[in-house]
């Protein structure tokens, strides 16, 4: 395979994940429907109309290039949104570079080069409000920069053996960090405490976790677990995270710790990877599906109701997206041409796309 996996945590991180994961071409062949096409850089966006479930009423949805990342073999995983300056970082699983665009902007700069810190891979980015760029490396845990100056502030890692692949990041309104944890299927939490004790001493601790998905009242099944992306509620009451394999969503009740299922109205989150909530809607990307989906989401996130779901292999295997000024910004991987999840020739230059409608 390629050079992504010359890295044995890395090899034996997607391994795992991709035993529990279709290809790309069986779940188009389960479901993708003949009118998706593909688009590029250099080509026209894509425009079709799916159904929306819950209305059933058709509405247009656009996908479209939005900006490039500079290299032959990025294969992108994370975005994150600057909430002060409107800036987008995106990460390449392959090398751990981090790019960065600002407005107006199309094509990104190289914000944090490959390797940089130890990194060999990155995947899962969020900004804080205080202006921390958070840099999630699968194989070790996270890394935690000023965003303004570039500066490393603190590295928190994963303790104890066994193998690991630690995959999005969540920041509460309090300003403590949530992160899933694929493999073990519990999630972390790295508190501003946490994070000024860690700076005080010398910049580097260990992942604390705070939710363990194997107290759930219908847990995973033994080494089955998915769990992949995560945000948080905006009151600061509960996390929502997907467990991609077992197709559920869970509710994380940040002051309890208590676990529950969401209850999923009219679809599921099979393949879900990143998601983004604001005022009340959930959207999913559904990655090996090269699907996203929209949900309406009870104040107490206890309920789920799909809303509309998108088909579209412009979507290029997406693994994260952010909301915008009401336009999604979705990250193309690839994976499957040539990266962590099959062979073959990426179509570059590696996109982020934009898709409106949805």
């Amino acid at each position: 395979m390629s050079r992504l996996l010359t890295h044995p945590s890395i090899a034996a991180a997607v391994t795992a994940l991709a035993t529990v994961l279709p290809l790309a071409s069986a779940a188009q062949a389960a479901g993708a429907p003949a009118t998706a096409h593909h688009a590029t850089a250099h080509r026209a966006p894509t425009r079709h109309a799916p159904a929306d479930r819950a209305a059933g009423v058709r509405s247009a949805v656009r996908v479209a290039p939005a900006y490039e990342l500079p290299g032959e073999r990025v294969y992108p995983e994370g975005i994150a949104a600057d909430p002060r300056t409107g800036d987008l970082y995106a990460a390449s699983y392959a090398d751990g570079t981090v790019f960065k665009t600002t407005p107006g902007h199309r094509v990104a700069e190289v914000f944090l080069p490959a390797g940089a810190d130890g990194r060999r891979t990155a995947n899962g980015l969020k900004v804080d409000r205080a202006g921390r760029l958070w840099v999630i490396d699968s194989t070790a845990g996270v890394s935690v920069y000023d965003a303004s100056s570039r500066r490393l502030l603190a590295q928190f890692t994963v303790t104890g053996s066994g193998e690991t692949f630690v995959n999005d990041v969540a920041i509460a309104p309090d300003g403590a960090a949530y992160l899933t944890d694929s493999t073990r299927a519990v999630v972390y939490r790295v508190t501003p405490r946490d994070l000024a004790k860690a700076e005080a001493d010398g910049g580097r601790a260990g992942l604390t976790p705070r939710f363990d998905l194997d107290d759930a009242p219908e847990p995973p099944a033994p080494g089955a677990s998915g769990l992949n992306g995560i945000v948080a509620d905006p009151s600061g009451r509960y996390l929502l995270t997907a467990d991609m394999t077992g197709g559920v969503l869970y509710r994380l009740d940040i002051h309890t710790g208590a676990i529950r299922k969401v209850a999923s109205k009219g679809g599921d989150m099979l393949n879900a990877d990143g998601l983004e909530l604001q005022h009340g809607r959930l959207w999913v990307v559904h990655n090996v599906a090269n699907q996203i989906s929209r949900w309406k989401v009870t104040a107490n996130g206890l309920v789920a109701r799909e809303e509309q779901r998108v088909t579209d292999k412009a979507l290029k295997l997406p693994t994260t997206l952010v909301r915008r000024n009401g336009t999604l910004y979705v990250v193309r991987s690839q994976f499957d041409k040539g990266g962590p999840m099959g062979p073959g020739t990426p179509e570059t230059p590696f996109t982020i796309a934009s898709v409106d409608g949805i």
